[in-house]
């Protein structure tokens, strides 16, 4: 028998930021992941092939549009949203930023919350 491990953040999803990730697959995006950090911030990862080669500002317009769909509540709590294309996932792009902000997602630090 095996037993598969869960990551850290995946032990940190609500009922919220499970309506969080169907609300945007249902848009049509591929891959959502989200969990609720703190009582003040939820942290989303979109994962998407149409991000490839794509600057931020590009998946922001992408992205956005599904967002402002969600509850303002919900909307207001987004405080993180790293959006990568698939080879993004095992590769670092050339910043440094979006690798960071995707290790920090996989691997939260403690909430001073």
């Amino acid at each position: 028998m095996t037993t598969k491990q869960v990551s850290n953040w995946e032990n940190m999803r609500t009922e919220e930021s499970r309506m969080v990730e169907e609300k945007l697959q249902v848009e049509g995006l591929e891959r959502v992941d989200a969990y609720r950090y703190n009582s003040a911030s939820l942290r989303v990862r979109v994962v998407d092939k149409r991000f490839e080669s794509l600057p931020r500002e590009k998946r922001d317009e992408i992205v956005e549009p599904f967002i402002d769909k969600l509850p303002l509540a919900t909307q207001a709590d987004i405080v993180t949203l790293v959006l990568l294309a698939p080879s993004e996932l095992e590769q670092p792009r050339e910043t440094i930023s979006e690798f960071m902000l995707n290790f920090e997602f996989e691997n939260p630090s403690p909430s001073m919350l």
